[in-house]
């Protein structure tokens, strides 16, 4: 089996304990390759080298930064299909989401970040000829950059992308369950000449190498994406230290259907939101509002398209749910709808695990599930189950479906469908949440602001946001 290694200073290392892990490949449950089992010694290493690169680094010109990202960005589109299957094989997930949404986005990232900080701008403010201020940004220094398994190219490139752009090094945690693109990327960062030490990536567990990475008195920016039990563990370690945390958490987002919404819209626009890379998206809509005017028609249109949907080989062109990212994983949520079951709610489709046949036999498949006969308060409508599983739920008013969309700890995202403009900007203002699509789901901008409310996390990326959050506002008062 192949070993992955360690992206420090420029080179490709093992790990200094020696130490590996098997890497697991969900489709097949078979272990394909090995991770480092790295520790404080290699975080320490990554800290000190991408500390040195700063040096020069954030003396780069803007220009020179913008250029060596687009070299990256190239790289990852010229080798796009090995990063498209590399990412599928590791996490489950179909080549078809990953040559759709996140080896594009990946390279999408890089190329956004690499021309806006060519555009930034600084402020300016005179004071009646007596002086002037003016307020520059700067670029902080080592930043920590920690991304999830749900989408490891696309969130590890979110991050390292805009800090790096801005001036700053990075040493980059991948998750332990989906290392291999994050390595791939180690190898083209070789070959396009990256400047050593600017980007390192360290593999491993979290409790060995994410804690001393966020706890380094040497990383002053931490910018993590992950479960809000992780989050709150981090936030713990680092607020008595003063760094600048970033932490995009989870999320149990409505999606809601009123009466006089375009149906075939809310009905395809549901199953995307649902079970989109098998529901393993913090923005998946998993509680699924519908006005009881058109409850019963929605709810057989949702079950046939349902069970449309087709569980198989991600390697196949119509496979719409390939595998789940691990047997823990898959484990957790079987488990969730067995807690559905005994909380009096319907299983209404699927449910099971899917097992499919041949090399596949072992893989982690889940049938898409759709719930009803749920109370919204129930631990299964309250807790992110992070799978593809969505409850049903009918309401009678605008007022009663904002009170049960906003009674969860969760803010991340909500979904709105309805022809009314003026009663879709009412629920979205009313809605407690980071991110309201009304009409869609999940159509991206990459200028806006990105983050959720409540314990859906802290703080706001993307566009200039993610400039702003990797850098520190500097006023100068310069008197006549």
């Amino acid at each position: 089996m192949e070993k992955i290694l360690n992206y420090i200073n420029g080179e490709l290392l093992k790990p200094s304990n020696g130490e590996y892990f098997e890497n697991y490949n969900p489709s097949n449950g078979s272990a394909y390759s090995w991770v480092p089992d790295s520790d404080k010694t290699d975080i320490d290493k990554a800290v000190a080298a991408a500390k040195e690169a700063f040096k020069s680094w954030s003396k780069t010109s803007k220009h020179e930064r913008s250029k060596l990202l687009m070299k990256l960005a190239d790289a990852i589109e010229k080798r796009s299909e090995e990063f498209i299957r590399a990412e599928s094989k590791d996490n489950g997930k179909t080549e078809s989401q990953a040559r759709k949404v996140d080896i594009p986005r990946a390279s999408a990232n890089l190329r956004f970040f690499a021309t806006a900080i060519l555009h930034d701008h600084s402020e300016l403010h005179e004071m009646d000829g007596e002086a002037i201020n003016y307020t520059s940004r700067q670029a902080i220094g080592v930043a920590a950059c920690i991304s999830p398994w749900n989408l490891p190219l696309y969130l590890l490139t979110w991050k390292i992308a805009p800090a790096l752009a801005t001036g700053n090094t990075v040493v980059a945690k991948p998750s332990e369950v989906t290392p291999m693109t994050a390595f791939l990327l180690s190898k083209i960062c070789i070959e396009v000449g990256f400047p050593k030490g600017v980007l390192n990536i360290v593999h491993g567990y979290g409790s060995k190498v994410g804690d001393p990475l966020t706890t380094h008195v040497d990383t002053p920016i931490i910018s993590f994406t992950g479960g809000t039990e992780t989050g709150k563990h981090i936030a713990g370690l680092t607020a008595p230290m003063f760094k600048k945390t970033s932490l995009e958490l989870g999320g149990k987002n409505p999606n809601i259907i009123f009466a006089d919404a375009n149906f075939d819209q809310a009905i395809e626009m549901s199953v995307k939101a649902a079970f989109s890379n098998q529901g393993q998206i913090c923005l998946c809509g998993s509680r699924l509002f519908v006005q009881k005017e058109i409850y019963s028609k929605f709810k057989a249109a949702l079950l046939t398209e349902v069970s449309k949907l087709k569980v198989g080989d991600p390697k196949a062109p119509e496979t719409d749910l390939g595998a789940m990212v691990s047997e823990s994983h898959m484990k957790k949520v079987l488990g969730k709808i067995e807690e559905a079951k005994k909380l009096g709610g319907q299983i209404l489709i699927g449910g099971e695990r899917e097992i499919l046949g041949g090399e596949l036999k072992k893989g982690y498949f889940l049938q898409p599930t759709v719930i009803e006969g749920l109370s919204n308060d129930c631990s299964i409508n309250q807790q992110e189950i992070f799978g593809p599983v969505v409850s049903l739920i009918p309401f009678e008013t605008e007022g009663e479906v904002i009170e049960m969309a906003n009674a969860t700890k969760y803010g991340l995202s909500a979904s709105i469908f309805t022809e009314n403009i003026s009663r879709g900007h009412r629920v979205a203002a009313a809605i407690d949440a980071g991110i309201v699509w009304i009409n869609t789901w999940i159509l991206r901008d990459l200028r806006i602001p990105f983050g959720g409310m409540k314990q859906s996390g802290l703080g706001r990326e993307g566009g200039f946001k993610s400039l702003q959050f990797f850098t520190e506002p500097k006023n100068v008062c310069l008197k006549i």
